[in-house]
């Protein structure tokens, strides 16, 4: 039986921002370091098997984090990247609610297709549900997914059966812990959004952004 650990990385100052990531390379704050150490110390007498990180610094440097218990190497996966936002990227929330208010209001009530000059959600689907079915035909044991909002949010919803107008309806906060038991062919939530190591932090939860 396979575990899948899907895992967002820790905090950017543009989370804090509220600006729009995608596929712009934003580091960590030193916040989201703390969460990432915080987070690796959780999973220490974790037995992780393997251990897969979007190719963006800020997924990157947390699985790094985690692998200071684990003896194995972090693997880079394109499947896992973030959302390409398109013309929003690097732009605050406040900004595209006034240059594409339709596109945002479309996009808030699941009536988007595809973000101008980005991406859709079928298409974030396609390529990280690809990966963890490799990952499910390669392992046994526990496996960590490091990725971002959109990209586990997407997921989750693939591996409930559910299509993506359900994304709204999930909650991910930065350093979240969502798990997946694969068994008889079937995947099973275990565990959504942990992220009970972080309470020390005395941190505020940032929006769902």
């Amino acid at each position: 039986m396979a575990t899948i650990m899907l895992i967002r990385h820790g905090e950017t100052d543009w989370n804090v921002e509220e600006i729009f990531r995608g596929q712009m390379d934003v580091p960590l704050n030193e916040t989201g370091i703390s969460q990432a150490k915080l987070l690796a110390e959780y999973l220490q007498d974790i037995q992780i098997e393997a251990i897969y990180s979007s190719p963006l610094q800020r997924a990157l440097r947390t699985a790094e984090i985690i692998t200071g218990y684990h003896h194995v190497k972090v693997k880079i996966a394109n499947g896992l990247t973030d959302f390409n936002y398109g013309e929003w990227q690097g732009l605050s929330r406040e900004m595209v609610e006034q240059r594409y208010p339709g596109f945002y209001d479309a996009w808030l009530n699941n009536q988007l297709t595809k973000v101008p000059g980005g991406e859709s959600l079928d298409n974030v689907k396609a390529r990280s549900l690809s990966l963890v079915k490799q990952v499910i035909a390669k392992y046994n044991g526990i496996v960590a997914l490091v990725s971002h909002r959109v990209t586990n949010k997407v997921l989750i919803c693939a591996l409930l059966g559910l299509n993506n107008s359900h994304f709204w309806n999930i909650k991910l906060d930065n350093c979240g812990i969502t798990t997946f038991l694969y068994e008889n062919r079937r995947f099973i939530l275990d565990k959504h959004n942990d992220t009970s190591f972080l309470r020390s932090l005395g941190r505020p939860r940032l929006r769902d952004f």
